[in-house]
């Protein structure tokens, strides 16, 4: 078992992810392939980094790569925007998932601080 599965901030980062994939998999069918492309990478940065970072020899390296991550989260944030002003999502999807990932950010933020 890697070090990763039992940390929550990357549980909770492969469920948002799933949800962001969702729907870069329905912005790509309406021929928006780099909305959608840019989104799947973002969202899977997001646990890419928190995994990769837990491979790490140190705290501080590890803190690093969950910078990574909490960075990606403001990403897919943005991109979270512009799907809703060109109308690609609703206000409701929008809302849920940036309450996600604000929960997910804040999450991130409090367990870097414990390896500091």
């Amino acid at each position: 078992m890697f070090r990763f599965e039992n940390l929550e901030i990357w549980q909770d980062a492969i469920k948002v992810s799933d949800e962001l994939f969702d729907i870069a998999d329905q912005v790509e069918k309406k021929r928006y392939y780099r909305f959608a492309e840019q989104f799947r990478a973002a969202g899977m940065s997001i646990s890419n980094n928190i995994s990769e970072g837990s491979g790490s020899f140190s705290d501080k390296d590890f803190a690093n790569f969950l910078n990574i991550s909490r960075r990606s989260i403001f990403e897919c944030a943005n991109i979270l925007f512009i799907l809703h002003k060109r109308k690609l999502i609703d206000e409701e999807t929008r809302n849920d998932l940036l309450s996600k990932l604000d929960l997910l950010s804040r999450k991130i933020t409090n367990f870097r601080k414990s390896l500091l």
